[in-house]
């Protein structure tokens, strides 16, 4: 599956935990066999380490804060030029490549 959402940009979280809705965020990753993204700053998770030795190395206990990944579809771009979460078209070039159009300003996202 292919996504219209990659790796550096900017998103808006549209629906979801209360605390997390409306915030703006970097997509750190995607996973697209998840149809999951991980945005910076957002859906905070605390784990609780135990200190474990593997391979000679130990891994310092407590609580270590991560961002868990978030579903694709609770996530909308924000264009660059506008500066609004909007949807995305694809609209092909001169040369034939396919390139991101945000759907309210007509702005090319991919520069």
């Amino acid at each position: 599956m292919k996504f219209k959402i990659r790796k550096g940009d900017t998103v808006e979280v549209i629906s979801g935990r209360r605390d997390d809705k409306g915030k703006r965020g970097e997509v750190i990753r995607v996973l697209p066999k998840e149809a999951r993204v991980v945005v910076q700053g957002v859906n905070i998770r605390t784990k609780h380490q135990r200190q474990v030795q593997a391979q000679g190395r130990t891994i310092t206990p407590g609580r270590v804060r991560f961002e868990a990944p978030i579903h694709i579809s609770n996530v909308m771009l924000v264009c660059p030029k506008c500066g609004k979460a909007t949807r995305v078209g694809i609209s092909r070039g001169e040369d034939g490549k396919a390139r991101r159009v945000c759907k309210k300003c007509q702005a090319l996202i991919d520069e």
